[in-house]
């Protein structure tokens, strides 16, 4: 399914490309929109649990030295939603419910993802411009989700839900589609036709939940973050970590410079898991 809304839009580029030949060609000024958005970028790769964990599970003292990160986790539960057929998938779009041990709240995250094709990124931010995402929209957050051999746009929507306890845990799966539906935004609700995002999210379910270990740091002047993934495993008999390295930040040369750093320190102590698996698409497929 990913694979479909990535020809989607590499169609719809292409279509928009042509199209403006054909204005220019016959002299029509198109009309004034608000400039691309500029996006922050989070560098991302996968390690090998076997390579980073102990056998009982523990990040091992010299990769927490290494990337600066602290020894004691922070819980995170988190749950995706979604129909049977991955409706809102197929179309790009990522609906997470949260919930972080330390904070008194629930995080809500409505995301829309572009594929980067051949590393145009201006490209991809042109095609999100041109469906409602641009720089004039605060309500998004954009950035690049920059990993191992791949780029993604995403923009994302968060929205907090006040709560009273402490942990991670979530809450029912009635309780959290009705805390989604109550905070839709107004874009994915009339992305494909009016009232398409109410529709396809009161048609979803849970995918998960997930609780992960989140270990935060500073890496070279950045926020380094890993963090500890037990996802069901694809014969469905248990579970298996996936382990992911990232850090942020809003400048593009700073990402490409630490990012190039980040790969040859993960690579040098046999901890880099070559490759872009993408754990939301993990949860989505396997649970």
């Amino acid at each position: 399914m990913m694979k479909t809304w990535k020809r989607m839009t590499l169609a719809a580029i292409v279509g928009v490309t042509a199209w403006g030949s054909v204005l220019a060609g016959t002299g029509l000024e198109s009309v004034s929109a608000a400039p691309n958005a500029v996006p922050s970028y989070e560098v991302k790769f996968s390690a090998r649990p076997e390579a980073v964990l102990t056998p009982d599970r523990q990040v091992r003292p010299e990769v927490i030295q290494q990337l600066g990160v602290s020894s004691t986790p922070l819980a995170i539960g988190v749950a995706y939603f979604d129909t049977d057929d991955l409706a809102l998938n197929e179309q790009g779009w990522n609906v997470r419910f949260r919930k972080k041990a330390d904070k008194n709240n629930y995080e809500l995250t409505f995301k829309k993802r572009y594929p980067i094709i051949n590393g145009d990124i201006d490209a991809a931010l042109t095609l999100a411009n041109k469906e409602g995402f641009d720089s004039s929209d605060d309500n998004y957050e954009a950035e690049i989700d920059w990993g191992y051999s791949r780029q993604t746009l995403s923009f994302s929507n968060e929205k907090k839900v006040s709560v009273n306890m402490a942990g991670p845990q979530l809450p029912s799966e009635q309780v959290m589609l009705s805390h989604l539906l109550d905070k839709l935004p107004g874009k994915l609700n009339k992305w494909s036709a009016p009232n398409w995002g109410k529709q396809m999210l009161s048609q979803s379910r849970s995918y998960g939940p997930v609780v992960f270990d989140r270990y935060e740091g500073q890496w070279q002047g950045v926020k380094m973050t890993l963090e500890v993934w037990p996802i069901r495993n694809s014969s469905g008999t248990g579970t298996e970590d996936f382990i992911e390295v990232s850090f942020k930040t809003a400048d593009r040369n700073v990402a490409t410079r630490l990012r190039a750093e980040l790969l040859e320190l993960l690579e040098s102590n046999g901890w880099l898991l070559p490759g872009d698996d993408l754990k939301t698409q993990l949860i989505l497929e396997r649970y």
